[in-house]
């Protein structure tokens, strides 16, 4: 197994369906219950044995910055990189590169809320996979990744944004990733996506192609994308567990 202590998280987007609530802040930095759910990932990883962060920003950067400043609070080290053009999560991963160094590291979007005992899950990391993705069931596959499975839950293809009629998945993709620095070869060869975005998910799926062995991992527990102010407020009216 590869010990990990090294998470990236992507804060770089607006998040433009939170409408008005995104006018001074980031989405990763939109309260739910209480703290901003960047926080709530910061510290579960934390808890988990993470102990260096890089954390992407762009759009309102300095609400993030100022809010985590060096980690130091947290006993963790924060480092910095900034996605000036928005134009894809496949992008935005090589701006990690230098911060992975030739260590294996966890990935999350910054909107993702998980039951945080699946962070220590997504550290461990067997010698013969190349990646983990993480998946949820009873998620809309046209919001999102449509993750294909064999029956040794290894990743066969994934899809974004499925249209109706197209083949479909009961595993959706959850946004929490485990790489070895080998994902840096396939995001730097990505092409534009039908979007004219770069995406993670193209580079993941040509991984899995290339032959090396990339691993689902279903997570247990609450799941949820901070995607729209309807999910903000059912998280907000229901307790934690």
């Amino acid at each position: 197994m590869a010990k990990i202590d090294k998470a990236v998280l992507l804060a770089a987007g607006r998040g433009t369906r939170m409408r008005e609530l995104t006018v001074e802040l980031p989405k990763p930095m939109i309260e739910v219950r209480g703290k901003p759910v960047l926080q709530h990932i910061v510290e579960g990883f934390r808890d988990a044995g993470v102990t260096e962060f890089l954390i992407i920003v762009g759009y309102r950067a300095d609400a993030v910055q100022n809010f985590f400043g060096d980690g130091s609070r947290y006993k963790i080290d924060i480092q910095y990189a900034t996605q000036v053009i928005q134009d894809g999560t496949g992008r935005v991963v090589d701006l990690a590169r230098n911060f992975a160094g030739d260590s294996p590291f966890v990935l999350s979007y910054g909107d993702i809320l998980v039951d945080p005992a699946n962070y220590k899950r997504l550290l461990d990391l067997p010698n013969d996979v190349e990646a983990i993705i993480s998946v949820t069931r009873g998620e809309d596959v046209s919001k999102g990744g449509a993750v294909f499975l064999n029956e040794r839950m290894e990743l066969v293809d994934l899809r974004e944004k499925s249209k109706p009629g197209e083949a479909t998945s009961p595993w959706y993709n959850a946004g929490i990733y485990t790489f070895r620095p080998s994902i840096f070869d396939f995001t730097a060869k990505l092409k534009p996506s039908p979007r004219g975005e770069y995406e993670l998910t193209d580079a993941i799926r040509e991984l899995a192609r290339s032959g090396k062995k990339v691993k689902a991992l279903e997570l247990s527990g609450e799941w949820a994308d901070v995607r729209d102010p309807e999910v903000l407020a059912q998280l907000n009216a229901r307790p934690s567990k």
